[in-house]
């Protein structure tokens, strides 16, 4: 069964807030939109951490901004030192560079049910690359929340689709071009034969290159599409799937007229079915009330408890380091959840977007993206002096390739990216009901309002169950999820004094995640979670967060992804009152892919950046 969730007139009322939030009527999304005066964009000036985006365009020269990465990495040296993620913090610069075309392979696209097939998804070599230089614009252009856009902007959207597509094959501004930039980049064409470190996988995803890896990505798409409709203007539009409102596929992504439309999608998940930022693969029979609360205490988690860049952007990737060394929140979920939920089932590596190879061919990963993009602007606006990038070289210096809209070959880097209104762009300012739904602790043997219903009962039920009766084990390595598992984790600091709760974060690390590419994989963590009769869900304190895995592929296929994670519990701790203890119960619930998945090693550690 698809999820029931639908549409409908029916106003919601958010908690610790008087805002009535109203689902979209039964007329279409479109027809509203035309009523609506055009939307009044407002720019929010987002928080300056430490430096400013000009000083660390200009080497970090500013001596009372100047950042000493000696000490931060030794402030992170607790995490990276442990798990032997980094080389060596003194040894000499080595940011990824950026790829050599010439070197580009076909793509290896595997699954078990449909055997291998290779892809071509190599740009052409028209020209030698050029430095970037940030553009020259007279105003920011804003980009519109998708689900809010009026019939003007959509004829220019439509049009500049339909011109991207009807480009020669062989031009590397073409709709197919710019979907092959991401099978390039995530699916393994590429290695660091650049740098002298040939048969190694050059990988966006995994580490702290993916959020500006996609930042540059959709700029340069947005620039063309500008182009082709001579409007420099032109701003790309954003699924706001982190609000009720938004949180159907938008309208103009339905019409299977329309250049926006991708007949791969999941025909379950159509309008008027929301989407699950928690989804594992399987259909939940959520009320709208229920899913919208899953999906916002998810969002909250994500964003407002990840404080720190490691957390928020991942771990750290240079030249010569082993690739995917660790994701971080957002990309973890709900980025893959989303991917997975709109990718088509039916086909046989879930195209379009539930597979990086071909994720870039659906219109709607670009609006998907264009979200994430926003998240990492409003992450680095919220309260808390740790929510500033890294200042670390090797990330900055990091650098990618793409066509600009001339079709010249573009070199950029990492610090080219670090604003939005740098590059000429901001987003439309929308509510964050988010902020609104902090998790809560279960009270264990009181069934809440969720649990009386009949979405699943049974399955989470048995869930539960199978959690309850799960023995404790201890120091017992690796640990394979073809069940559920439960294993005490000794905490180093029992007490912690005041600075050191507001200096550093609490982190439960995972060690060396193993699992085949190829497949689909999502385990939910809980701590201390005693409740037998009912599930635990995203908005329980007691839900510590999921590791995910969209299919893809590398150079080496058969060779597994070996990864880690890190999820943030001081909050967690709290919220459960267990600051004091000695040890904890981690839970670990293999959601999809049970049995693939095996951990090395699992254990608290303290971080700082």
């Amino acid at each position: 069964m698809a999820s029931t969730v639908s549409s409908s007139s029916t106003p919601i009322t958010l908690p610790n807030s008087s805002i009535q939030t109203s689902f979209l009527p039964k007329t279409s999304q479109l027809s509203i939109f035309k009523k609506k005066k055009p939307f009044n964009f407002v720019s929010k000036k987002l928080v300056s951490c430490k430096a400013s985006n000009g000083d660390q365009n200009n080497e970090l020269s500013s001596s009372s901004n100047r950042f000493d990465r000696r000490d931060v990495l030794l402030g992170l040296g607790g995490l990276y030192g442990a798990t032997n993620l980094v080389s060596d913090p003194f040894a000499v610069a080595a940011p990824v560079a950026a790829p050599d075309l010439d070197l580009c392979e076909r793509s290896t696209v595997t699954s078990k049910s449909a055997g291998t097939i290779k892809v071509a998804c190599c740009p052409p070599k028209l020209k030698d690359a050029i430095d970037f230089k940030p553009p020259s614009f007279s105003k920011i252009r804003y980009r519109p929340a998708a689900h809010l856009v009026d019939r003007h902007y959509l004829d220019k959207f439509t049009r500049a689709m339909e011109l991207m597509k009807g480009l020669p094959e062989d031009d590397p501004r073409n709709f197919m071009q710019q979907a092959n930039v991401h099978c390039a980049y995530c699916n393994g064409a590429y290695d660091n034969s650049a740098l002298g470190i040939p048969n190694q996988e050059l990988q966006v995803h995994f580490s702290w290159l993916f959020f500006p890896f996609h930042r540059l990505y959709l700029y340069f798409y947005e620039r063309i599409l500008g182009k082709l409709i001579d409007d420099p203007d032109f701003a790309m539009p954003f699924w706001n799937w982190d609000s009720p409102d938004g949180m159907l596929i938008p309208e103009i992504y339905v019409d299977p007229n329309s250049p926006l439309y991708d007949e791969k999608r999941n025909v379950n998940h159509q309008p008027p079915n929301m989407v699950d930022l928690d989804f594992a693969g399987e259909e939940e029979e959520l009320s709208k009330s229920d899913l919208i609360k899953s999906n916002l205490s998810l969002m909250y988690r994500q964003m407002v408890r990840n404080r720190t860049a490691t957390l928020f952007h991942g771990f750290a990737y240079r030249a010569g380091d082993k690739p995917s060394p660790g994701q971080g929140a957002i990309e973890n979920n709900p980025h893959t959840a989303i991917h997975r939920w709109v990718g088509d089932q039916r086909q046989p590596y879930k195209e379009d977007m539930g597979n990086f190879y071909s994720a870039g061919r659906d219109p709607l990963f670009y609006a998907h993206h264009s979200n994430i993009d926003r998240l990492w602007n409003i992450w680095k606006s919220l309260p808390g002096k740790k929510r500033c990038d890294f200042p670390d070289t090797d990330w900055l210096d990091s650098s990618f390739l793409f066509y600009d809209e001339n079709a010249d070959l573009v070199r950029v880097k990492v610090r080219d990216a670090l604003e939005t209104t740098t590059l000429g762009y901001d987003y439309q300012r929308v509510d964050l009901p988010w902020l609104r739904y902090k998790p809560t602790p279960r009270r264990p043997g009181q069934g809440r309002g969720r649990h009386g219903h009949s979405h699943d009962h049974d399955h989470g039920r048995a869930v539960a169950a199978e959690t309850n009766n799960a023995a404790i084990i201890r120091n017992v390595y690796p640990v394979v999820l073809d069940k559920v598992v439960r294993i005490e984790v000794p905490r180093p600091k029992k007490y912690r004094t005041r600075l050191e709760k507001e200096e550093e974060e609490e982190v439960l690390v995972f060690q060396n995640i193993q699992l085949n590419r190829d497949v689909a994989v999502k385990f939910d963590v809980y701590i201390n979670d005693e409740d037998d009769e009912t599930p635990t869900r995203p908005e329980d304190s007691e839900f510590a967060g999921s590791f995910t895995n969209l299919p893809h592929n590398n150079h080496h296929p058969g060779v597994k992804l070996d990864t880690n994670m890190t999820l943030p519990i001081s909050d967690l701790l709290e919220d459960l009152d267990v600051e004091g203890d000695e040890n904890i119960v981690v839970t670990l619930v293999p959601k999809e892919g049970k049995g693939l998945v095996s951990i090395g090693n699992i254990k608290i550690d303290y971080i700082r950046d």
